[in-house]
Order: C-alpha cells, then structure tokens, then sequence
C-alpha cells in the first residue's frame, strides 16, 4: 500500500466516524453507511452492557477525539517528519500490539500508526474492549481491502512477530519486558496527568478541568488525578465549578468505587479530607489517586512545581494549567484531546515504526 493510500483511507474513516461523534449528524445514504451504520450505532449503545465503564456518552467522546484527529492536514503535517523513510520501498515487519482497556478504543493510535507506518498490526486486545477495534478493522478493509493482509486480532500467543508495543500497569511491565524484551520493543508503564493551579482560575477553567477529572470516570492516563495548589487554597470556587459533573456518581461503578474509598477513609480518620458527595479531595504526595478520589498538595511557589514534575516526569503523561510558568502545560479541558504528535508515554511510536 503506498503512503497516499493509507492517508485517503484513514481520512474517508474519520469522515465515517464524525457522524458517531458526540454531535455528529448522519450524512445522506451511501455504500459505507449502508453496510455499517445501524451496526455501528446500536454497538456504541450496547457496549456497556460488556464494560459498564463505556457508556455511551464516553464512546461517542473517543470516537469525536479519532475522528478529529483523521484531516487529511493533519495526517499530511504529521507525517511529514517521517516521509523520507515511509516512502522507502520495504517489507512490512509484523508488530504485535498488546493494548489496555481502561478506556474505548484507547489502542486505536498503536493500530494506526502501525498500518500508517507500512507494517502489519496484531492486535491483542484487552478483554474489557474486544468490541469496538475490530469493527473499525472491518469499515477499514472494506474503504481499501489491501489493510485485509495488514490487520489481524488474535487471543492466542504471539508468534512470528518483529517488534512489540505493549501497554500495561507496572506490574505488568515486568512481564512484557520477561517475554517480548529480544525484540524491538515500546512497553509503557502506569503514567497519570496533573493540574497545577494558581488561585487565578475564571470559573469556566475551573469547570474545564471537571472534563479533564471526570471524562472516562477518570480512567484514562490523560485524566487528571492531582492538583498542585497554592498554599492556603480555597477549594470552595473549584467545587462550586465542577457541580455540573455530579451526575457521575449515578454510574454504578463510579457509585460504588467513590463509597468504597470514602468509607476506606472515614475509618482510618484521614486528615485534610473533603467531600461533595461526588469526589474526594484527599491532601497526598502520591499521582495515582483512586476513582473517585482527587489528590492535592500545597506549594509555595511555580518553581518547585516545575522541578518536582521534572523529577516526577516518568510517572506524568500530562499537565494541565493556565499558568506561563508550567512547562508544556495543556490548556483546562484539553487533556483528553491529545494531538497525532502527543505519544504516550513521550514515546515517538511513528519513529520506533519506521525504524524497524
């Protein structure tokens, strides 16, 4: 497949997948919706019943950050860094892709850029997302049936295959690296994103980082799990302004993880505790909060913050903040809308691709 194939094919893809998005319209009638609309749509409104974590609401979120990302702008801009090798005439290497399932569609990127790259993807999917990846597989291989000899899902062991990207805990890290380190190999560990806040936050950025907190009930590596805050913070005006997303706690599992770990809390007389009813807000030096739960801790000043993130960087995928001062700070409600560039982990997966 050459390269400007690959790009068409992805773009008609996005185009396809923008009338699914959050506020997607239903374009007029054609051989692709005809084949996989109404199949797409009741999968996006009954694949919660497999993961009560994929509500509707935050499938149709991932398939709106997908679907934007596939311009053909984009995809030309992006690529553009790794054209030279992209278009040197070479025999696909085989690369195995085991991906997580914390939220929809979240090994969509890995599969991307191994098809985009030239190699062939196996993918070995995650148990609570075995869903959604392989229909997109089938609308791909149908938009150019030369992906039919390029994508493959298996549940079996890996075999026969060139290089590895694994995603995973820090447990399971270890095992990635036992199994798969003789081969060229990307294997992410547990990362979780920050806010950093300077008491100068407008009520609507407040109410923006309530999308970077609570979007995939948290779930996701790009989800904020701490907030850095100035001593003496007031946290009055940051509830107030993340009311909206009280809904959350009607979610079974959100429901449950909040009383567990508010009850795990109120037992063991933990201090500098505060509670809305939806979230806990929890004083603490740690990243990786519980859901349900929001860690903070007091700063005296930017600077130590930007020392302490770059100390801490290997446990951060992101930050969020309005201040000049943060390094590569995203904007409030930006943090799940990571662009083509923007790799997990800071890894370059395109570069690893190519490279092979």
């Amino acid at each position: 497949m050459v390269l400007d194939n690959r790009i068409k094919t992805f773009v008609k893809l996005g185009v396809f997948l923008k009338q699914f998005a959050e506020k997607g319209e239903k374009q007029k009638a054609n051989l692709l919706n005809e084949a996989f609309y109404e199949h797409f749509e009741e999968l996006i409104k009954t694949v919660h019943i497999y993961n009560g974590w994929f509500t509707e609401q935050n499938v149709r979120s991932a398939i709106s950050e997908i679907s934007n990302s596939l311009h053909e702008g984009f995809l030309i801009d992006w690529l553009s860094g790794y054209v030279k090798s992209l278009h040197e005439n070479k025999k696909h290497k085989v690369v195995a892709v085991i991906m997580a399932g914390n939220i929809p569609m979240v090994g969509f990127h890995d599969m991307f850029c191994v098809l985009m790259s030239g190699n062939k993807f196996v993918g070995k999917l995650s148990s609570e997302d075995k869903l959604l990846l392989p229909f997109i597989s089938k609308i791909l291989i149908t938009l150019d049936p030369a992906f039919a000899n390029l994508i493959e899902f298996t549940e079996g062991p890996l075999k026969n295959i060139d290089a590895v990207i694994a995603t995973g805990s820090d447990n399971s890290a270890r095992y990635f690296n036992y199994y798969f380190g003789k081969y060229p190999h990307i294997i992410r560990k547990n990362r979780n994103s920050v806010a950093v806040l300077d008491a100068n936050e407008s009520s609507k950025e407040l109410s923006l980082l309530g999308k970077d907190i609570f979007q995939y009930f948290g779930l996701g590596c790009r989800n904020v799990s701490k907030l850095f805050v100035p001593k003496g913070y007031k946290f009055d005006l940051f509830y107030e302004a993340i009311f909206d997303y009280q809904y959350i706690i009607n979610n079974n599992k959100y429901g449950n993880n909040y009383d567990y770990n508010r009850t795990v809390y109120l037992m063991s007389n933990q201090k500098s505790l505060l509670d809305n009813n939806f979230l806990l807000l929890k004083e603490d030096v740690g990243f990786s909060s519980p859901i349900g739960v929001l860690f903070f801790e007091y700063y005296d000043d930017i600077e130590s913050v930007n020392n302490l993130l770059e100390i801490e960087k290997e446990k951060i995928q992101c930050v969020v903040s309005h201040s000049n001062s943060i390094k590569n700070a995203v904007p409030f409600g930006d943090a799940q809308c990571p662009k083509l560039t923007d790799y997990a982990d800071g890894i370059d997966t395109m570069a690893f691709l190519v490279d092979l």
